[in-house]
């Protein structure tokens, strides 16, 4: 386990203007904004991907991925909208 090596990607440059399966592999990546970084594995996958859009990349070597523990979400329940009673004329 002490030997997997881990990658830090970095979105330095937009996919806007470049083909569209090049935006597709940065969203894959998990990459979303500029300056946005991950972590990954380096799999042959994942290389695959780097190696793709490596002119839009920063990619960094790291000894361990680096966790960092999510805020919690705060969620708003929606409350249903009250059905509009319908008039219904009883006239034959």
């Amino acid at each position: 386990m002490a030997d997997e090596k881990y990658l830090k990607i970095t979105l330095v440059r937009s996919p806007i203007g470049y083909k569209k399966n090049q935006g597709v592999t940065a969203r894959t990546l998990g990459l979303r904004k500029m300056q946005h970084s991950v972590v990954h594995k380096a799999t042959p996958q994942i290389m695959g991907m780097v190696n793709q859009i490596s002119h839009l990349l920063k990619v960094e070597e790291v000894n361990a991925p680096v966790v960092t523990e999510a805020k919690p979400v705060k969620v708003e329940k929606i409350q249903p909208k009250a059905k509009a009673e319908v008039a219904t004329s009883a006239g034959t």
